[in-house]
């Protein structure tokens, strides 16, 4: 059975009662399942929808095409009247974008919503009315690729990363929006010369940045480089048409090479008994570019500017036409990679290798088969189009699983930015792959440590991580990992997330997980904190904090705007409200326990510290209290409590503040080792640092960090940072370093720059 036409050619054009205002969803436009042709000639839209047309009826059934029909004719009266900035009708963008969709074989609800999916945007029309007329699924996918223009934001990239937040976390759900997004961007940058230079080149780089590498992260390889060009040429308008002509001129100098190696590899492969397609194709302007960029290399250095990809029938023969190849022509030693035994994690397989062709000139050579090449081009797309696949299975588990990511990211992570951050990293390929001590193979992003490892196994094992052993032997948890690698987690039940790991990480898990472990351990500590400090300003009052009513908390909450209870005294201890102001506030209407007791005669409680106390409150950096040292703590809007000597300079600058001054006294049976900086000058002899060493650890301290001053005559500096437990422990350290002879002097350090 054929289906019925969309449109006609000689259709005759709406009647004048279905020109409609965009805010009104007319009842009528259901009588008319056909898509008139002739509504707009400036554009001819009767060719484009004639080619919509034919692809539908390729595999759409005759009432999906009526739908989509219905859906054209509704877009066209939502957005009548509305003209591009190239000045044609609005409408043929959502015909481009549909057309796009109906290329990979979509679904009838993707293309309907690829046909509305800027009338929530830009008319009054509503998600409940699209719902109403074409299914709550189709309005669905509108609603996730609308952008949220209707939302205050404090700044154009807050709004950018709000959208994104919202358009990906919407994909997580169902993929087919951010194949319409895909598709809609696409068809802007196709159409991007009518902006203005600027524009131009902020949305091309927002292409680069976030939809070129979302499309390679969902194996649209087709789409990606179109994008990657499309952004390049509108990014950098100069060098894409010096680079464009150096292209067209260098063709013509190694015409004969690339003719002569695809003449060998189609002899060589037949005479091996291999049956292959064989295809010899140029690399994208915006490849070599970011080979001359990234490589600083001049055009004519960039020799590999052509490639053939071969195709074979299955399989075990990829790896036969891989052994005819390198009997063929000198394979470049480290430049094979097999993704066929591990897949990238957009489900691309593919045996890469480089060969050196007559001349000198190396040669880039894919090998794949039919199954492995309809994934190559249409990624998750594929799904639509080749349904019969079996490779397909392996393809939609990693999509799954990379947005099942998305969702945790969203529940980890604290604002869009952020957000938006962390998938970024993500998003671009550049892999390494690492063994577990069982043999799984693991891929993570270039540049990633063991951390990232523990975080991808599972988050108990990220955060009770404690050391690693890479290829059996023990190393940093900082070390960057390597092809290859078998990477052992050692975890520890008590242990937790260091907050210098954020220095290293490279996935976004492991970072976004580091985050939240840490933004949860802040805000406990400040609210234990800040109820400390609450307590002690409701005391001078004549109040206790565990007797004040209810109602007081309620009113407070009400008038200051706070979530809750424990949210205002997290406050309090991160320094964002001061103690003494909430408990006036809290204070107000409330009788005092004891009234007859002046506030004055009520005693501070010094706050106790024991070294642990972890985010909430810490010991400065610039000055290293240790026990015994005299301290004061000051609260900083955003820090806590930060604990200093009394002498530190820090306190000297910081006296505007005194208001925010805090007691605080050391626990009587504190315990644990503690950071302290000195500072040694030494005379330039042989053997000296060795000496001082000896002396430390004769003295049950450990170095935790040593450097020198760069400038050294006859006399260095030494800067060492040591583990002690107090003043007293200290003091033998220092009189233990005074009986090496070549000691001149040696005093406790303070660094100027953590002022």
């Amino acid at each position: 059975m054929t289906a019925p036409p969309l449109m006609s050619v000689g259709s005759p054009p709406l009647p004048p009662t279905v020109a409609v205002d965009p805010g009104v969803v007319p009842d009528t436009l259901d009588e008319s399942p056909l898509i008139p042709a002739d509504m707009h000639p400036p554009v001819d839209l009767a060719e484009d929808l004639e080619r919509f047309n034919a692809r539908l009826a390729t595999y759409l059934k005759p009432e999906d095409i009526t739908r989509v029909g219905g859906a054209y004719v509704f877009a066209d009266a939502a957005h009548r009247g509305q003209m591009r900035i190239s000045g044609a009708p609005y409408i043929s963008h959502p015909l481009a974008v549909a057309e796009t969709l109906a290329g990979w074989h979509l679904d009838a609800h993707a293309l309907i919503a690829a046909l509305l999916h800027d009338v929530m945007e830009d008319t009054a029309i509503t998600k409940e009315q699209i719902a109403e007329r074409f299914g709550k699924v189709a309005a669905e996918l509108v609603d996730g690729v609308s952008k949220l223009d209707r939302i205050e934001h404090q700044s154009f990239e807050e709004a950018q990363a709000e959208n994104f937040r919202k358009m990906l976390l919407a994909m997580a759900r169902d993929v087919r929006v951010i194949l319409i997004k895909l598709a809609d961007r696409l068809h802007n940058m196709q159409t991007l010369d009518a902006m203005r230079p600027e524009k131009r080149r902020r949305i091309a780089r927002e292409t680069l940045d976030i939809y070129a590498p979302i499309a390679n992260r969902l194996g649209l390889n087709a789409l990606y480089r179109e994008l990657q060009e499309l952004a390049f040429r509108h990014a950098h308008p100069l060098r894409y048409r010096v680079l464009s002509k150096a292209v067209k001129g260098a063709r013509g100098n190694r015409r004969e090479v690339v003719n002569k190696i695809l003449e060998a590899i189609r002899k060589a492969l037949p005479a091996a008994g291999i049956d292959a397609d064989v295809m010899g194709r140029e690399k994208h302007l915006y490849g070599i570019y970011r080979k001359m960029r990234d490589k600083h290399l001049s055009f004519s250095q960039v020799l590999d500017i052509y490639g053939f990809r071969i195709v074979v029938k299955d399989r075990p023969t990829c790896y036969l036409a891989l052994g005819a190849l390198h009997a063929l022509y000198q394979p470049v030693p480290g430049k094979f990679k097999d993704y066929i035994a591990i897949p990238k994690a957009n489900g691309y397989q593919s045996l890469h290798t480089t060969l050196i062709g007559p001349f000198g000139t190396p040669a880039e050579i894919q090998i794949r088969n039919a199954d492995m090449h309809h994934i190559a081009e249409s990624g998750v797309a594929s799904h639509w189009l080749y349904k019969d696949e079996s490779a397909l299975d392996q393809l939609q588990k990693k999509t799954h699983k990379w947005l099942q990511s998305l969702v945790e990211l969203q529940s980890t992570t604290g604002d869009s930015s952020e957000f938006l951050e962390s998938v970024k990293v993500d998003l671009f390929p550049s892999e390494v792959y690492v063994f577990s001590p069982k043999g799984k193979i693991f891929a993570l992003p270039r540049g990633s440590t063991p951390v990232d490892l523990a975080y991808a196994v599972h988050t108990d094992i990220g955060d009770r991580c404690i050391a690693c052993r890479i290829n059996f032997e023990a190393m940093p948890l900082r070390t960057e990992l390597r092809n290859g690698d078998r990477v052992e987690i050692v975890t520890a039940a008590n242990a937790a997330p260091n907050p210098a790991w954020l220095g290293y990480v490279k996935s976004a898990r492991a970072r976004s997980r580091i985050r939240h472990f840490l933004n949860t351990k802040q805000n406990e500590e400040s609210a234990a904190l800040g109820e400390r400090l609450l307590g002690d300003a409701l005391r001078d009052l004549g109040l206790a904090l565990a007797k004040l009513p209810a109602q007081a908390w309620d009113r407070f909450r009400r008038a200051s705007g706070a979530r809750s209870q424990r949210a205002v005294l997290a406050d309090i201890g991160l320094g964002k409200r001061l103690p003494a102001i909430v408990a006036r506030r809290l204070a107000e209407g409330v009788e005092p326990a004891a009234p007859g007791v002046a506030p004055e005669g009520r005693a501070h409680q010094a706050i106790l510290i024991h070294g642990a106390e972890g985010v909430a409150v810490r010991l400065g950096n610039c000055c290293r209290p240790i026990p015994g040292d005299p301290i004061v703590g000051l609260i900083r809007k955003g820090q806590g409590l930060v604990v200093h000597t009394h002498d530190c300079l820090a306190i000297a600058k910081l006296r505007s503040e005194r208001g925010n001054w805090i007691d605080v006294e050391w626990e009587p049976d504190i315990t644990g080792m503690f950071e302290a900086s000195i500072r040694v000058v030494v005379r330039n002899v042989r053997g000296v640092l060795a000496r001082l060493a000896a002396g430390i650890a004769e003295t049950d301290s450990n170095i935790v960090n040593i450097s020198m001053d760069k400038d050294s005559g006859e006399a260095t500096t030494l800067f060492f940072t040591l583990q002690v437990t107090d003043r007293i422990h200290l003091a033998r350290i220092l009189r233990a370093m005074r009986r090496v002879p070549e000691v001149v002097r040696i005093t406790r350090y303070v660094d100027p720059k953590q002022h």
